[in-house]
């Protein structure tokens, strides 16, 4: 499968997604993105953020206060890099999105989601 991952995904891409990787912080492509329509995992396509949940946390990766599917996300605990946090991944692929934290919007879920350009698609509406 991971000649598969290498085939279909950029360098950058399959770095993040296949290798948890973290894109450099103000550096992705839809940090600034303000266009409505449907954020996809780049690997699998599966239905992920909302562009009406995204929100300007000023951490340098897109942020959104919410999922479009709790079934679409898998959260597991992230022990790496001497930190404990809780990892996002999408439930169809497995890819490496980023990590969720309770430093949200507080008028919301109270979450923010924080994950990497690299490892999503955005479909307009």
């Amino acid at each position: 499968m991971s000649d598969q991952w290498k085939e279909k995904l950029s360098e950058e891409q399959y770095r993040v997604l296949r290798e948890k990787g973290t894109e450099r912080p103000f550096s992705g492509k839809y940090v600034n993105h303000k266009a409505d329509g449907l954020y996809r995992c780049a690997a699998c396509s599966t239905p992920l953020f909302s562009s009406t949940t995204k929100f300007e946390s000023g951490s340098g990766w897109p942020s959104f206060w919410d999922v479009i599917d709790q079934a679409n996300v898998k959260v597991v605990k992230d022990t790496s890099h001497g930190m404990i946090r809780m990892e996002v991944l999408c439930a169809n692929c497995d890819g490496h999105l980023g990590h969720v934290f309770d430093d949200g919007p507080e008028n919301t879920t109270g979450l923010r989601y924080c994950i990497n350009s690299a490892s999503l698609d955005f479909e307009e509406q």
